[in-house]
């Protein structure tokens, strides 16, 4: 059995809280990351919560929000 991707609703009468979104990973024009497939790389351009141009050396690439892999160190 898969488990779906689309997170479960919250329902008004449920005894428990609604689960809290994690904060939005914010990048800089500058900041060193780390990239689960590419590696090492350097952010060289952001477009405001929707991507950031990251150079790793080989190539540059478009990585898109959420970030899910990539990591600021």
């Amino acid at each position: 059995m898969t488990k779906s991707a689309a997170p479960k609703r919250h329902l008004p009468t449920s005894p428990f809280k609604a689960p809290v979104p994690p904060p939005l990973k914010q990048f800089a024009v500058g900041d060193q990351v780390t990239h689960d497939m590419y590696g090492l790389g350097r952010v060289t351009g952001v477009e405001e919560g929707i991507a950031a141009v990251v150079d790793f050396g080989s190539a540059e690439r478009r990585i898109l929000s959420p970030y899910a892999k990539m990591t600021k160190l």
